[in-house]
C-alpha cells in the first residue's frame, strides 16, 4: 500500500516502539516510519525535518520522560502552521484517567485518542478508510 503519509511514532517504551513498527510493516505494509523517544525528540525531528514532507501522522505517547504528550502538544502549537497544516495527531495511552483523556479530547491538534495496545485495523480504518 502506497501511502502518501509520513509516520512519527513518539514512544518512550522501546518494546511498543518495535510491537507498533512490526504491525505498520506486517498490517499496512509501510515500512518507514520515523522515531522519537520523548515530546522534546519529536518537536526536534519536526522542526529539523517536518518541511520536507507533505503530511506527517504522529502517533504520541502520552506518558513519557523529558517531554510528555501534554508538553509537546503544548510545543506543537508554537510552530509555525505551515509545518501543522496537514498534520495529524492521534494519541496513544492506556490511560484510564478522565481528566487526561477530557485535555487530550479538548487539543485542537488531536486527530483522535487510540488506546493500547496499539489498535492498528482502527488505526488503518482511520488513515485508510478505503481498504
Amino acid at each position: 500500500m502506497e501511502s502518501k503519509y509520513t509516520f512519527l511514532l513518539i514512544e518512550d517504551n522501546l518494546i511498543d516502539q518495535l510491537v507498533i513498527k512490526q504491525l505498520f510493516k506486517k498490517v499496512l505494509s509501510i515500512e518507514e516510519i520515523h522515531v522519537a523517544n520523548n515530546g522534546k525528540e519529536g518537536i526536534e525531528w519536526l522542526e529539523n525535518n517536518g518541511k520536507m514532507y507533505q503530511s506527517i501522522i504522529i502517533l504520541l505517547d502520552v506518558q513519557m520522560p523529558v517531554m510528555n504528550g501534554f508538553d509537546f502538544l503544548n510545543k506543537y502549537a508554537e510552530l509555525d502552521n505551515d509545518l501543522k497544516k496537514d498534520n495529524q495527531i492521534f494519541v496513544l495511552s492506556s490511560t484510564l484517567d478522565s481528566d487526561e483523556i477530557q485535555r487530550i479530547s479538548e487539543s485542537r491538534y488531536v486527530t483522535d485518542f487510540l488506546g493500547k495496545p496499539f489498535p492498528i485495523e482502527e488505526f488503518r480504518n482511520k488513515i485508510f478508510p478505503n481498504i
